[in-house]
């Protein structure tokens, strides 16, 4: 194993620190660096294991900001997800009860909020205000999808004299984070911008697992459990389970795992075949006429190659996908009743359900952490970053890092094995990686 010297983790900052923080901790994150070892499971990049360090998260001795008068700013963008208000909860209460901060500035509607046209109101956010918001899913905030101008942006950052913004969102909206701190930076001001990485899918590259995704998985495991009954209560029951995931299907090959009823897992990394030698058609023709029923979980990006390309995008960029459960449920209906196979198919979409309730308690924890030292990070001065959790160690990554691309699962990982283990469909075309 070696260290990669190409991959450079370095934080900027916005200046020296020269104030003396007051928290009454002893355990200061002060030069620290976290040894992260980097394989496929990490990213698909790893074509052999490296290692490389990263900044410690956590508070410091010296603080660039006098954090009593300092203003900070939250927005959350992009699509729901477990642990939003969470994740506010803990910055809010982290900058007034920790850092004595006057004020705390939420922005309405995403992106959106900061623009004048739109006339959405800024929220002040305080202890009192967001007590209770963990209880409740969504955001107190509100979202929006797409792009705003940069200078925009920064235009309203200037007249409400943010010292610090909090983006909470995607890779979209990290992208975002990064065009707002260079137009930060061309202006010469001094506003720390720290991104929160937040996406159901769990597709932010170098980031192994994203806030909200086990509450996720879990709320999945319930949506497949009922499909499994379904498929068990009639004659060659088949359930079908969508779930969320355009381009990754981390929450279909984890709510697999975790459930063990799952026959077939449909993802966009493993492209498949319908009919022939190795097709998914004969072969769920085979597990009905072997068990009776079958469950098959796909993510929403999955087969997409089996569908009619759609040039449009919706406001976020992303390519508008075709339905893969409605092409499912054509083609096997097709292939079954041409064979004179009695069937029923039970389909389940559970994508709003799992996007909009509440934390578990792992990603209540998770949030508060994240929180916290997001608020450590920009009293410090530090810019252009995001808080993770790397291998159970909370560090600070560079926008340019999870900007990249979007991660994706590694079909040859031991995540996507253990699938193929589980289900046993290890035989379909496309779910096993060429020699």
């Amino acid at each position: 194993m070696t260290e990669d010297r190409t991959l450079n983790t370095s934080i900027r900052t916005l200046g020296p620190c020269k104030l003396e923080s007051h928290l009454p901790y002893r355990t200061w994150a002060d030069d620290k660096c976290i040894p992260i070892f980097v394989d496929e499971e990490l990213s698909e990049d790893a074509q052999e294991p490296f290692c490389v360090s990263f900044e410690a998260a956590g508070p410091r001795k010296k603080l660039y900001f006098d954090s009593s008068r300092a203003k900070c700013a939250i927005v959350t963008c992009g699509g729901l997800c477990p642990g939003i208000n969470d994740v506010i909860r803990a910055i809010v209460m982290e900058a007034y009860h920790a850092y004595n901060v006057p004020a705390v500035l939420g922005i309405p509607y995403g992106l959106e909020g900061f623009i004048p046209k739109y006339r959405h109101a800024l929220l002040e956010l305080n202890p009192e205000m967001v007590a209770d918001i963990h209880r409740f899913g969504g955001t107190i905030l509100a979202s929006s999808r797409g792009p705003q101008p940069p200078d925009e942006i920064v235009d309203t950052l200037e007249r409400c004299n943010i010292n610090a913004l909090f983006v909470i969102g995607g890779d979209g909206t990290m992208k975002a984070a990064l065009s707002i701190s260079q137009e930060v930076q061309k202006r010469g001001l001094k506003i720390s911008v720290i991104g929160i990485p937040k996406t159901i899918d769990n597709d932010i590259n170098f980031i192994t697992q994203s806030f909200g995704f086990e509450t996720a998985v879990f709320k999945a495991t319930e949506a497949i459990e009922c499909a499994h009954t379904e498929a068990c209560g009639t004659p060659n029951g088949i359930g079908l389970v969508k779930l969320m995931g355009r381009e990754s299907g981390f929450i279909a090959a984890r709510a697999a795992l975790a459930l063990k009823e799952v026959n077939f897992v449909l993802i966009p990394e493993a492209p498949f075949t319908l009919e022939g030698e190795g097709g998914l058609l004969p072969a769920l023709a085979q597990r009905l006429k072997a068990r009776g029923h079958a469950v098959i979980v796909a993510a929403e990006g999955a087969g997409q190659h089996l569908l009619k390309h759609n040039a449009g995008t919706d406001a976020s960029g992303n390519p508008v996908l075709g339905d893969i459960a409605d092409l499912l449920r054509k083609e096997i209906n097709a292939y079954l009743d041409a064979r004179h196979v009695e069937h029923s198919i039970k389909y389940i979409d559970p994508s709003y359900i799992i996007r909009s309730v509440p934390a578990n308690a792992n990603d209540k924890v998770y949030c508060g952490f994240l929180g916290q030292y997001a608020v450590h990070a920009a009293m410090a001065g530090r810019t252009d970053m995001v808080v993770a959790k790397l291998q159970d160690r909370y560090v600070h990554l560079p926008l340019q890092l999870v900007t990249r691309k979007r991660r994706k699962l590694n079909i040859y990982s031991d995540l996507w094995r253990a699938v193929l283990e589980s289900t046993g469909q290890g035989m379909l075309t496309g779910m096993l990686p060429p020699e």
